[in-house]
């Protein structure tokens, strides 16, 4: 069940390139969950914070197969308007038989209004569940980006292994919280929920009612975990969780997700910059805003865990 990380490079120690490995366990419990986007753990690679993203049921317009994508992205607390960081990098998923990894790569300027960059379709769910191939092995698939240039200064690597869990195993049944807000235009901008307790971990809802700095005419929420003891400094939590505006007629709700990030001590929240529009938020037609008041629901269940070393 114990994830390591360890520094290291794709292709070999004596290479320049800083890399991220990501070894998930359990894969199958990944495929059961759907067409979605599952985050890795925030690593730091030439003093920039990101997050390798795994989506294995990708699908395209008009073919029936389901296809295994990869995307990196940079972590909004590494973005800045004026800055362009230039990288190229590799995908990799790991031949753990043979050692014949299938590969990628990719260029990709990041900036504020382009902070994903990855490849769709990367390889068909079919191919890598074949045998033969080697990239699943004992219920294990093992990607890696290794970066080739970043116009930021060096950093050393990281990997990280990621064990997800059974349905039956841990607080994987979801749970939900809602919060109930009478007055939304006497929020303060940022405003948190009373403190809740989920799954074993205490949370909050953020929520910017006017939008944060950069998004002025959005409402923005946030998940936040309240990081503690029982939670070590190097390990992570990996949390499914949606996220809804209720409709307080008999509409429907206004739904974000389903998501699954990793949260830890050095990122402990996840959300949307752009949850809804002020327009659509405050439309009488819609029913999210009743005389002042709102609801605010979040889903959430812990399937994995991960420890950095």
């Amino acid at each position: 069940m114990g994830n390591s990380c360890v520094t290291a490079g794709c292709r070999g120690s004596n290479q320049v390139q800083t890399s991220f490995k990501w070894a998930i366990d359990g894969f199958s419990s990944v495929l059961d969950r759907g067409d979605s986007w599952t985050y890795s753990n925030v690593f730091q690679i030439r003093g920039l914070n990101w997050h390798l993203k795994l989506n294995p049921r990708d699908t395209k317009t008009g073919d029936p197969n389901e296809y295994v994508s990869l995307q990196l992205e940079l972590n909004r607390d590494s973005v800045r308007s004026s800055r362009v960081v230039k990288t190229t990098f590799k995908f990799l998923i790991y031949d753990q038989l043979y050692g014949k990894h299938h590969q990628q790569q990719v260029s990709h300027d990041f900036q504020s209004k382009s902070t994903t960059s990855g490849t769709s379709c990367m390889i068909p769910l079919a191919a890598l569940k074949e045998k033969s191939s080697g990239l699943l092995f004992n219920n294990s698939c093992v990607f890696c980006v290794d970066f080739i240039s970043v116009a930021i200064a060096k950093a050393k690597g990281a990997s990280e292994n990621l064990f997800v869990q059974k349905m039956s195993n841990i607080c994987s049944k979801p749970k939900v919280y809602r919060w109930n807000i009478e007055d939304f235009f006497a929020l303060e901008n940022p405003s948190s929920s009373p403190e809740f307790e989920l799954c074993g971990h205490k949370w909050s809802i953020k929520i910017y009612p006017s939008g944060d700095d950069v998004n002025e005419n959005y409402l923005s929420l946030y998940l936040v975990m309240k990081v503690t003891d029982t939670l070590h400094k190097n390990s992570a939590k990996l949390i499914e969780s949606s996220m809804s505006i209720k409709n307080l007629g008999t509409g429907k709700d206004f739904t974000r997700g389903k998501s699954r990030e990793e949260y830890s001590e050095n990122f402990d929240s996840w959300g949307w910059d752009k949850f809804i529009s002020l327009e659509d938020f405050m439309d009488p037609a819609n029913s999210y805003l009743v005389k002042a008041k709102c609801c605010i629901e979040v889903v959430l269940a812990v399937i994995g865990s991960s420890e950095m070393k």
